[in-house]
C-alpha cells in the first residue's frame, strides 16, 4: 500500500475509533506529517489528557506512552512499535534507585520525565528539560539526587546552589556532541548561532549560544532574528523547524544525531495499531498513582 492510501486509511480509522495521534519531535517526517499534535513528550501527554479522544496513539518511545497512561488512565494508549525504548530510561532500575536512596537518605529525588513509570513512582518529584532548574530551586531540601540524566544534572548544578548528585546515565544521542563539533560548525557557518539541548555534555552547553528543550529550541528558532541556526538536538526536529521557518537555514551540529528507537514507528505500524487496538501500553494501578503524585508535584511548581 502506498503512502497516500495509508494516510487515508489512518484518517478513517481515527474517526471510527475516536483516536488521536501524537508524534514526538524526533519522529520521522511522514509520522509528524499525519499527527494531530507534535511536541515534547510530557507536553503531548498533558495535551492528550485534555481531549475527549478515547484512544491515544503515541508515536515516541515507551516511557512517553507510559506518561500518557499515567495522565489518562481512562484512555487506551497504543504504541505502534513496542520495541521503541530509550537507553537513558533503561539506565536506571527501581532496585538501583532504591539502593541509591539508602546511600543518600537526606536527598530529595528529582526524576527527569525521560524515565520509566516504575522509577517515577519511587521519586519525590519529576521535571522536564524545560523546567528542571525551576523544579530543583523550588525544593526546601539542600541535597538533590537527580536521575537519570547526568548531563541535565550538570546543567541544573550550574544554575543552583543546591548539592546535585547525578545519576550516571545520559542520552546516547545528545552525548555524542563534542566541543570539536561546535568549533567545526562555527568555522563553516560563522554567521550562524548554535542552539543545543541540555542533555548535551556540560562543555558543549557552555559554548552554545542558546540551551533549551526541544520545544524551547523550536520557539527560539521562530523568535530569533538570526536566519542561520546550528541545531544540537535529534534530526527529527528539523522537520518542524523548517516548516515553521521556511526562510531560515538550519544545520545539524553533528550528522550523528539520529535516534534509532525514535525511527521505529511508521505509517504501516500506526495503521495496524489503530486497526487492532494493539499494542496497548499499561501501567499497574499502584505504580500509576505513585508516579502521578511525582508528576502532580511538578505541575504545582510549574504548570508545564
Amino acid at each position: 500500500m502506498n503512502s497516500s492510501d495509508l494516510k487515508e486509511e489512518i484518517s478513517d480509522l481515527k474517526v471510527k475509533h475516536n483516536a488521536i495521534i501524537l508524534a514526538h519531535n524526533y519522529q520521522i517526517d511522514e509520522v509528524q506529517e499525519i499527527a494531530d499534535y507534535t511536541g515534547d513528550s510530557f507536553g503531548l501527554s498533558k495535551l492528550a489528557a485534555s481531549t475527549d479522544a478515547e484512544i491515544i496513539v503515541f508515536c515516541g518511545v515507551l516511557f512517553m506512552a507510559e506518561s500518557a497512561v499515567i495522565l489518562s488512565p481512562e484512555k487506551t494508549v497504543l504504541q505502534p512499535d513496542l520495541q521503541a525504548g530509550c537507553p537513558l530510561a533503561d539506565s536506571i532500575t527501581p532496585e538501583a534507585l532504591q539502593a541509591k536512596k539508602k546511600e543518600y537518605p537526606e536527598a530529595v529525588v528529582v526524576c527527569y520525565v525521560n524515565s520509566s513509570a516504575d522509577v517515577k513512582a519511587l521519586s519525590d518529584i519529576c521535571c522536564t528539560s524545560a523546567n528542571a532548574v525551576k523544579v530543583v530551586n523550588s525544593l526546601a531540601e539542600r541535597q538533590v539526587l537527580f536521575v537519570p540524566d547526568k548531563n541535565l544534572a550538570f546543567y541544573v548544578a550550574a544554575h543552583t546552589k543546591k548539592e546535585i548528585i547525578p545519576w550516571d546515565g545520559c542520552c546516547s544521542i545528545h552525548h555524542k556532541v563534542v566541543v570539536d563539533d561546535l568549533y567545526k560548525q562555527r568555522k563553516l557557518h560563522p554567521d550562524g548561532i548554535i542552539v543545543v539541548h541540555p542533555e548535551c555534555r556540560p562543555e558543549v552547553t557552555a559554548l552554545a549560544d542558546f540551551v533549551g528543550s526541544t520545544a524551547e529550541i523550536i520557539r527560539f528558532a521562530r523568535e530569533t532574528a538570526s536566519n542561520k541556526l546550528i541545531i544540537g538536538t535529534e534530526i527529527g526536529t528539523l522537520y518542524r523547524l523548517k516548516n515553521d521557518n521556511p526562510h531560515k537555514e538550519f544545520h545539524l551540529v553533528s550528522e550523528e544525531l539520529i535516534c534509532p528507537d525514535m525511527k521505529l514507528n511508521n505509517l504501516s505500524k500506526i495503521r495496524d495499531a489503530l486497526l487492532n487496538k494493539q499494542p496497548q501500553v499499561n501501567v499497574p494501578v499502584q505504580t500509576r498513582k505513585e508516579a502521578f503524585a511525582a508528576l502532580e508535584r511538578m505541575l504545582q511548581v510549574n504548570d508545564y
